[in-house]
């Protein structure tokens, strides 16, 4: 697995995306190589604020807008491929396209 000299360091992603984007994320980690992945429901908002949704007449604004969370952890040496192929996976071109953070694996 680990080695001393710190050259094969794992790293854990943890990727925000909009919930019609995880089918082509997870795509892209498994043609990546990462064979573990969680998901997880959540709920958030970054710069796209929510938004104001109509029923019956009646306006309302949504804040917290839905999101999917997936974790998994890669190798570092395949990071750079793993997360260039997210980006395009999850990529629409607009606001609210999901972040994708980074952390070292002890």
């Amino acid at each position: 697995m680990s080695t001393d000299d710190g050259d094969s360091a794992m790293k854990r992603l943890v990727i925000v995306v909009k919930p019609f984007k995880v089918d082509a994320v997870v795509r892209a980690l498994r043609a990546a190589g990462a064979t573990c992945i969680t998901l997880t429901q959540a709920r958030g908002y970054g710069r796209q604020k929510g938004h104001l949704e109509r029923y019956r007449d009646a306006g309302r604004t949504i804040t917290f807008l839905p999101k999917v969370r997936v974790e998994c952890a890669v190798e570092a040496e395949a990071l750079e491929p793993v997360l260039e192929g997210v980006a395009t996976a999850a990529r629409t071109g607009r606001i609210g396209d999901g972040k994708i953070f980074v952390e070292e694996l002890a």
